[in-house]
Order: C-alpha cells, then structure tokens, then sequence
C-alpha cells in the first residue's frame, strides 16, 4: 500500500513518520530526496543554481537551503519564486519517490510505503497514493516548533511561518483531501495513540 503522509509547515510531520516506521511501515522523506538531488553535480543542482544564481551557495559549493529558502518564498520588496523552485525540483522529487516505492512493492508486497511530503495536494500527487494522512496542529504550535527548530524569537518565527504557509494549501483543504486526519496539538502521547489507530486500518 502507498500512503501519502503530508500537513502545513511545522505541523510535526517528521516525528508522526517516525511513529509510523516504529510500527513497520517504509518511510522517506521527501525532502530528504530533494536534499540528495541538490548535491553538486546532480541535474536539478545544476538547474538550480542556473536559475538562482551563485549567491544561494556556500563556498564549499553546495547550496545553503536557508539562503535559497528566502529567495524563493521572497520577502521585503521581492516577489517570491517558489513555483521556479517547484517547477525544478518537484519532477525530479516524484521519479524518485515513485522508483523507491516500486522498489518497495518488489521486495515487500504486502507492506506500506509512506512518503512524507508537505506539498503532496499542492504538486497534484494525490492519486500516486492509495491513502493521504493529513497531520494538522493549531497555528500556535507551529511557531513554537519553528522556534525550537531555528532558535528564532517568537515575532521572526511567526513570520516566517506565515510566509510558508502562504505557499501551501490551508488546513482546512488538506483536510478534505485526507483519508486520515492525525491531530498533534496535544502530547506525544496522544499523537501516537492516533497514529497506532490508523496504522491499524492500513494494515
């Protein structure tokens, strides 16, 4: 079974991908994936930095994801460019995670390969899947995460968490889309009695 595991920024994604590998499942991330395509050398890397100029590299050579970041979700007087990223490194994100998941269904048909994704509706990769779980949090939560993940203070945190989220689909339509909505406001505790209810119901 292939299950789309997707939620806003900061929703908690990662550590709900976590519980599922836990109990058996296959999980990559992608952007895990799209971190492997843009080491030097690689297609999309050289695509990248054709488009975005030299500036988003360290002087090691490889790209500096925080100064790509702020090009393309744009700030101050810039417009944004995310769907020029997008358009680059979604392709390339699919092919990958459609192979690992054939390689999965090869080696271990009767398993569940996940593909943690936060922009699964948006890249109109809903029917790559046989089910999508939606992970959603209640906005306060996703500043306070944000913070703890960048150690950036509360008013930068909440900006930059608005300005992803104004890329992404709102919860309310993920949630429309999902076959499974895992709620992580609460403890971990709480999530993890979720994510052992619906692990279930895949299996």
């Amino acid at each position: 079974m292939r299950v789309g595991l997707t939620g806003g920024i900061a929703s908690g994604k990662s550590a709900v991908g976590e519980m599922f590998a836990a109990l058996g499942a296959h999980v990559a991330q992608a952007d895990r994936m799209s971190h492997e395509l843009m080491q030097p050398g690689e297609p999309v890397y050289q695509e990248v930095v054709a488009k975005f100029g030299k500036e988003i590299l360290d002087p090691d050579g490889t790209v500096d994801r925080g100064r790509l970041a702020e090009v393309a979700f744009g700030g101050g007087n810039k417009p944004p460019r995310i769907a020029e990223l997008n358009a680059i490194v979604h392709p390339a994100v699919i092919a990958k995670q459609e192979k690992w998941m054939d390689e999965i269904e090869c080696q271990r048909p009767n398993s569940i390969a996940m593909v943690e994704a936060a922009l699964i509706l948006e890249a109109g990769m809903k029917s790559h899947f046989d089910k999508l779980i939606v992970v959603t949090c209640n906005p306060d939560q996703r500043i306070q995460r944000w913070m703890q993940r960048t150690g950036a203070d509360y008013k930068s945190a909440k900006k930059e968490v608005t300005r992803r989220m104004a890329a992404q689909l709102p919860d309310d339509e993920k949630i429309k889309a999902a076959d499974y909505v895992i709620d992580n406001s609460g403890s971990l505790d709480e999530t993890r009695r979720q994510v052992g209810a619906v692990f279930v119901k895949l299996r």
